[in-house]
């Protein structure tokens, strides 16, 4: 949820460091005996021993650190082109491997009848700094699909847009576009436009359209969606 703060951190950190004395001629700073700090109080701060010890790159910190968060998801789902037929749907977003760009998702959509429903799982590969406020990643995953007309599964690849005006989960704009099984006769295509707006430290709102399309068959889905970042 920070914006502003973020990029003024980001372009006046280094220009302050930049003049401090033992910043600006390339040295480490100076003893803890130089500065006038108790030392219980070193003892209890992990950061500032960080940064008596070695000054961290900022710039690069910030790039690093991502501007959006793991979600678990819970909501409720419209099916319009099914007579308007409600459902749920739940999930894990963006669960990251570790420290790289790479997350894994997973999902599950369908009506309270069993009449129509989609489940799988993806893994996501973010292409630029995690820390920027616009992100692509390309989709490679495993999708089953099912509507009184068909049943389909197969590998599910696209690729996706993120778009972050708000980091720390503040609020976000997603764009996905996959195609199950591409290739073959039971090709089909998925769309799906997510909007997320935080409305606590821990908990956002989000709404999810998504366009699935088929030789057989168009559909839709229109969900609201609870998420909580843990």
């Amino acid at each position: 949820m920070i914006h502003f703060p973020t990029r003024i951190i980001k372009y006046c950190l280094p220009i302050f460091f930049a003049c401090l004395p033992w910043a600006a001629n390339g040295e480490t700073p100076p003893e803890t005996s130089g500065i006038d700090i108790k030392p219980e109080i070193i003892e209890g701060s992990p950061v500032l021993q960080r940064w008596l010890q070695e000054v961290p790159n900022v710039l690069e910190d910030i790039d690093r650190d991502p501007s959006f968060r793991t979600r678990l998801r819970l909501g409720y789902s419209q099916f319009p082109s099914a007579g308007q037929a409600p459902g749920w749907n739940a999930g894990a977003e963006d669960v990251f491997i570790g420290r790289t760009g790479m997350t894994v998702s997973a999902d599950y959509q369908g009506t309270f009848d069993g009449k129509r429903k989609g489940y799988g799982a993806d893994l996501r590969y973010y292409l630029l700094p995690l820390g920027g406020y616009i992100n692509v990643a390309p989709v490679l995953g495993y999708r089953h699909l099912e509507t009184n007309l068909y049943s389909t599964d197969g590998v599910n690849v696209g690729a996706r847009l993120l778009l972050v005006p708000s980091r720390g989960g503040g609020g976000d704009i997603a764009l996905t576009q996959s195609w199950v099984s591409p290739g073959s006769a039971q090709e089909v295509g998925l769309t799906t436009l997510s909007f997320g707006y935080a409305i606590t430290p821990y908990l956002r709102l989000s709404t999810d359209i998504q366009q699935q399309n088929s030789i057989q068959a168009q559909d839709s889905r229109v969900g609201i969606v609870v998420e909580w970042m843990p």
